[in-house]
């Protein structure tokens, strides 16, 4: 089974850091696009940051500067370096993959998430 295993959330005080990881784990054979999302109460799901295979990047514009994408491939895991974190980046953040895998012998291509994990930024 495929899964996205999210880490390294939790509560920090504004102009604060924190590093998101995420590591992705089943019988996969090839991981494309990655990303991070967040929900925060009340809105919808947004694009944070996005990275290719290739290590082509993409940020949403209020993170422009203050977030870093990374992600090591042998590893299968993406990463989220938040820095200058201010109390409106509050909210679940979810990892994201396009992804192939083999199920029951059979080669698939997939859109995976991780269960999300809580970033709180107190003022």
């Amino acid at each position: 089974q495929v899964q996205l295993v999210e880490s390294g959330g939790g509560l920090v005080q504004a102009g604060g850091s924190l590093r998101l990881s995420c590591v992705a784990s089943g019988n996969i054979f090839r991981i494309d696009d990655m990303g991070w999302y967040r929900q925060a109460p009340g809105k919808q799901r947004e694009l944070v940051a996005g990275i290719t295979s290739g290590g082509s990047t993409n940020y949403e514009d209020s993170v422009k500067g203050r977030f870093t994408i990374s992600r090591d491939n042998a590893k299968n895991t993406v990463y989220l370096q938040m820095n200058s974190l201010k109390p409106e980046d509050t909210a679940v953040y979810y990892c994201n993959a396009d992804l192939g895998a083999k199920y029951n012998g059979v080669y698939k291509y997939l859109e995976v998430w991780g269960q999300g994990t809580l970033v709180t930024v107190s003022s």
